[in-house]
């Protein structure tokens, strides 16, 4: 089943849902790994794509997200502040760019930013601009078509982050403050500027691998091209501080269903990798073709030039284009 499925998606056939999940069961747990790095290599060659973040507004955030730090109904010991100190934020993304990752990101807590957080963040992505060539990335929340049209033509942004977290059967279980239909309507909107999309969520909040199955049939109707899958790193203080970690077979094994779900997209190792280091060679021969690479918003991440090592070590090119 599994070679006849990696054919079916080679070429350029769908899977279904019920095939999904038939993968998901499957005990053969390595043929998988390397059919999804089979579909990865044919559609995405051997080149993995790098962004970096800057944290560009941090803390008292009135959204109840369970896992979230940055909540104002958790207790969590972070660094808040509103807006993040423009020089600081410039030389983070030069220093990047200069390293080798393709695309930078200012990042803000809140359910979306007000147009004074826009003109206090509009000139340190023109300042970005001015001193580097790297792509540039928004992640500013729920906000209006306007807005994003402002960071298009101001802030010379071509991308748009807005993660839709998990399945929608089990978004409310973890939300209540928003819904995943203003998730997905921020999408379109950025979608229908021209702007690409990155959105992808969080593995390891209590929900079941059919619900992570479902998150991928979401974003692939989305069509979206850049899927972060992030790995919860439970934060004291926080609603899930307490929650079991994920396995490394159900890690695996829901990358791999990603890529066969999104063939050709760039399925992004993001936040939590660390706590993977271990396996993270298996990672990258399970269907991931991008990192997420530096530090995130109020945790350590990894080092950019130990990651290019890692990666091509583990045979990969790093892509320079944005």
């Amino acid at each position: 089943m599994i070679e006849a499925l990696k054919q079916k998606v080679i070429n350029l056939q769908n899977i279904s849902h019920q095939e999904a999940m038939a993968l998901s069961k499957i005990t053969e747990k390595e043929k998988l790994y390397q059919a999804a790095d089979e579909i990865r290599k044919h559609f995405c060659n051997d080149v993995i794509d790098l962004c970096s973040i800057t944290n560009a507004k941090s803390g008292k955030c009135t959204q109840d997200c369970k896992w979230c730090s940055q909540s104002i109904h958790h207790k969590s010991d972070i660094e808040e502040y509103e807006i993040v100190d423009s020089k600081q934020a410039v030389k983070e993304a030069v220093e990047s760019a200069k390293q080798g990752v393709s695309r930078h990101s200012l990042v803000i807590s809140g359910r979306k930013a007000s147009n004074k957080t826009l003109d206090g963040l509009i000139p340190i992505y023109r300042e970005i601009s001015e001193q580097s060539s790297i792509g540039l990335c928004a992640s500013m929340g729920l906000i209006t078509e306007e807005q994003m049209q402002r960071l298009k033509d101001e802030g010379n942004v071509g991308h748009y982050h807005c993660n839709i977290e998990t399945g929608p059967s089990f978004f409310s279980s973890l939300v209540s403050t928003h819904t995943i239909a203003e998730k997905i309507k921020t999408i379109k909107i950025a979608q229908k500027i021209g702007l690409k999309v990155c959105s992808g969520g969080i593995i390891g909040m209590g929900e079941s691998m059919e619900q992570r199955i479902e998150m991928a049939f979401t974003i692939r109707e989305l069509d979206i091209k850049s899927i972060p899958i992030n790995i919860l790193q439970p934060i004291k203080g926080t609603a899930l501080e307490n929650i079991a970690a994920l396995s490394e077979d159900e890690i695996l094994t829901t990358i791999s269903i990603f890529r066969f779900i999104n063939p050709d997209a760039h399925l992004r190792f993001a936040g939590g990798r660390v706590q993977i280091k271990e396996f993270q060679h298996k990672a990258l021969r399970a269907g991931i073709s991008a990192a997420l690479t530096g530090d995130y918003l109020t945790s350590t991440g990894s080092n950019i030039q130990e990651d290019i090592k890692d990666f091509a070590n583990a045979g990969f090119k790093i892509n320079y284009e944005q």
